[in-house]
């Protein structure tokens, strides 16, 4: 078949190349494609020429051409430019990767499958194609939380390692924990978001695993520390200062009524931006619903519109552009005016998302609405995914109790021959439950009680 010419450079592999034709497809022309087989350890690929011989001046054992004529040299002179091409390939992979199979040399050799090797490119790639996906599965908000977590990484090698970029077989546990330690310190983050910023981190490191940059994920057994979910919503008291605010900057008040319809309705910011006409459904009875496919999970929300939400509906009705409901700013410009709230209304903190935690809380639940209910009007694909949001308050903990109280008063009889005490001890004194039990009930209790303790 054909001679083996073995790389001059070796590591744990045994890597080789060799050149042959196909006799038993001979063209009509009389001539056999040459071809070639890359071999590492036990994987094989094979590979084109784009070279033509006859036969009769093809040297099978040594694997090239017979002779000098302009046909051999030809096909003499193209093996030689592959089998260059082939081993700087191996030796490029084998230097950068630690590890080659045959297939990665073929698809190097063919201007495929070539991907970053440091840290930073990898990250720039992944945005770069997340990007082009934002309007179609992705939403602009995920995209900058990626750039931010970009951006952070790019200060930390510049300002810690000095260095420019770092490549991707360089990654050890000792480089998130420092990583970790600059997002904590230096740059003062909360928990939560340096959690996101290392979540981040990881996903691109296991794009390099997948795409056969690296190996194996340095980070695999690494679990970023997570405070305990929190359900975020405004008191009560808090929303009604809001509501009744007197606002005098246009934006400001835009983005005070744009919080309290996200109240009323559920709707994240993204969905509040594209909500339409379309998605405004007017039922046989008069009812007004929002019928909308959540831009995160893609989950349908079914929501009916209140009184609130539809007067903020009709408030902005002469502003519109096109068919959408509201001129929504960004999450930035909203931010800056939460800025302005907190100190008009004396509360701590406000973000947007704040809206929907008070939708799941105030608005569904603690009203009595079913948590099925609110999950379908939320969009959640799961019940569990609800109960974050559904942080029960304790008014609607002391109401459902004092139900349950009027439900079973008198439902369940106590044995009549049990000496059972009727109130609750407390502090080593009895206090009726009834005033109307006969005291001296209380007093020959008290005496039993002294009595065996003596005993």
């Amino acid at each position: 078949m054909g001679k083996e010419i073995k790389s001059t450079k070796r590591l744990r592999s045994t890597f080789s190349v060799m050149f042959y034709i196909n006799k038993t497809k001979i063209k009509k022309s009389g001539m056999c494609q040459v071809l070639g087989r890359i071999t590492i350890d036990t994987g094989i690929a094979q590979i084109g020429t784009k070279v033509e011989i006859h036969p009769d001046i093809w040297d099978g054992k040594a694997g090239r051409a017979i002779g000098k004529s302009k046909q051999a040299l030809v096909v003499n002179r193209t093996i030689d430019a592959l089998k260059v091409k082939i081993d700087g390939h191996y030796n490029e992979l084998v230097e950068n990767r630690g590890f080659v199979t045959a297939e990665m040399v073929k698809n190097a050799l063919n201007g495929i499958g070539h991907r970053p090797e440091t840290l930073l490119k990898l990250f720039e790639e992944h945005n770069t194609e997340f990007a082009k996906r934002v309007g179609v599965n992705r939403v602009k908000e995920t995209l900058w939380h990626y750039n931010r977590s970009y951006e952070l990484l790019k200060m930390f090698i510049n300002e810690k390692l000095k260095a420019e970029d770092v490549t991707l077989r360089s990654l050890t546990l000792t480089f998130i924990d420092t990583f970790d330690l600059y997002l904590r310190v230096d740059r003062l983050l909360a928990q939560a978001t340096i959690a996101g910023h290392l979540i981040n981190l990881k996903k691109i490191v296991r794009r390099a695993v997948s795409q056969g940059t690296i190996k194996r994920d340095p980070f695999i057994t690494f679990n970023p520390e997570q405070p305990p979910k929190k359900c975020r919503h405004l008191k009560a008291e808090e929303i009604d200062r809001l509501m009744k605010a007197h606002i005098e900057n246009d934006r400001v008040r835009h983005t005070r009524d744009m919080f309290i319809f996200s109240t009323f309705t559920g709707l994240a910011h993204v969905d509040l931006t594209k909500l339409s006409e379309k998605h405004l459904i007017r039922e046989d009875d008069g009812s007004l619903w929002i019928r909308i496919n959540r831009s995160k999970t893609g989950t349908e929300s079914n929501i009916k519109l209140l009184d609130i939400p539809i007067r903020i509906i009709e408030k902005y009705r002469d502003e519109r552009k096109g068919d959408r409901i509201f001129n929504v700013a960004t999450i930035a410009a909203m931010c800056s005016h939460f800025r302005k709230l907190e100190k008009l209304c004396d509360i701590e903190h406000i973000t947007f998302h704040m809206a929907r935690h008070n939708f799941g809380t105030h608005i569904t639940l603690s009203e009595g609405v079913p948590i099925e209910t609110v999950s379908r009007m939320m969009g959640h694909s799961s019940i569990s995914t609800t109960q974050l949001y559904a942080k029960i308050t304790d008014k609607k903990l002391s109401e459902d109790s004092k139900r349950l109280s009027g439900r079973i008063t008198g439902k369940y009889a106590v044995f009549e021959d049990e000496k059972m005490p009727v109130g609750i001890r407390l502090n080593d004194s009895f206090r009726l439950n009834d005033n109307s039990v006969n005291p001296n009930r209380k007093r020959q209790y008290n005496g039993t009680r002294k009595n065996k303790n003596r005993k």
